[in-house]
């Protein structure tokens, strides 16, 4: 059983901060090619540096709700490796929102951002690795593993729009992995508790009763690391769970064991 990724290439979202970025740079260092997404291209080249032809890393800058950017970087990331075999849907957004206000728009935006483009991205590259299986039908096709988190069942007032994106993106994981399963695509997801995404770090620099907050309501007591979730994706990326699809991994330090009224899932 092989943890390996080297040689495959990754498509990472959400790859110019957090849990995205640790993602990005934990597969180039295990010998991935991974090409990183980010609407800040700012941000994407101030962590990356040059976008240099050769590199097993580049990156690509656009707003991934436009379904010609998606086309985009897709296009831009077989440029660059001539191939696709992992897509993550790191890319996700954290919003309150006011369950009694009507004209409130938070749920349709996390919607939007947490659920459609990740569908939508997942569509386009789920063809181009069908198309690059054509040829061997003994091999897997592709993977695509996606980030979601435990909010999808927990709930709090001001996250409810995030809970309900996180629920439907399980419900997404599960009905893409059967449908893609014929094809030799696995689709599986990763929900965490709190681990210092860049989303996080903000609210933890507003609230520092928040992490306290938190490291009680955690059995094992802390804050996980990126990198902690990066190998977990690593992973469902690798042929070492090449068995298992359609399933909601869950990586909380045991968070979700505990009775709901707690922190909220961040």
């Amino acid at each position: 059983m092989s943890f390996s990724i080297t040689g495959k290439t990754v498509i990472v979202t959400g790859g110019a901060n957090g849990v995205g970025l640790a993602v990005g740079r934990h597969f180039v260092d295990k010998g991935a090619n991974v090409m990183f997404a980010d609407m800040d291209e700012k941000q994407l080249a101030h962590e990356l540096g040059e976008n240099e032809d050769g590199s097993n890393k580049r990156y690509f800058a656009g707003d991934l709700r436009e379904k010609l950017t998606l086309a985009n970087l897709l296009s831009a990331t077989i440029d660059a490796f001539e191939q696709i075999d992992v897509l993550v849907n790191a890319s996700r957004q954290v919003l309150p929102s006011d369950p009694l206000n009507p004209d409130d728009d938070a749920v349709e935006q996390l919607l939007q951002q947490n659920l459609i483009t990740p569908l939508r991205l997942s569509q386009l590259v789920a063809k181009r690795m069908i198309k690059q299986a054509e040829d061997n039908e003994t091999r897997m096709a592709g993977t695509i593993v996606n980030l979601s988190s435990i909010a999808a069942r927990r709930t709090h007032p001001e996250l409810l729009g995030y809970s309900v994106s996180c629920a439907a993106l399980d419900q997404l994981t599960r009905s893409l992995a059967v449908a893609l399963a014929p094809h030799r695509i696995r689709v599986n997801s990763v929900a965490f508790g709190s681990v210092m995404s860049a989303s996080l770090k903000d609210t933890l620099r507003d609230n520092r009763d928040f992490r306290a907050d938190i490291e009680e309501h955690t059995p094992l007591g802390r804050i996980a690391s990126a990198t902690e979730l990066a190998e977990t994706v690593q992973y469902l990326a690798s042929e070492g769970s090449g068995f298992m699809t359609g399933q909601i991994m869950t990586v909380d330090g045991g968070r979700t064991l505990l009775d709901p009224v707690a922190a909220p899932a961040h």
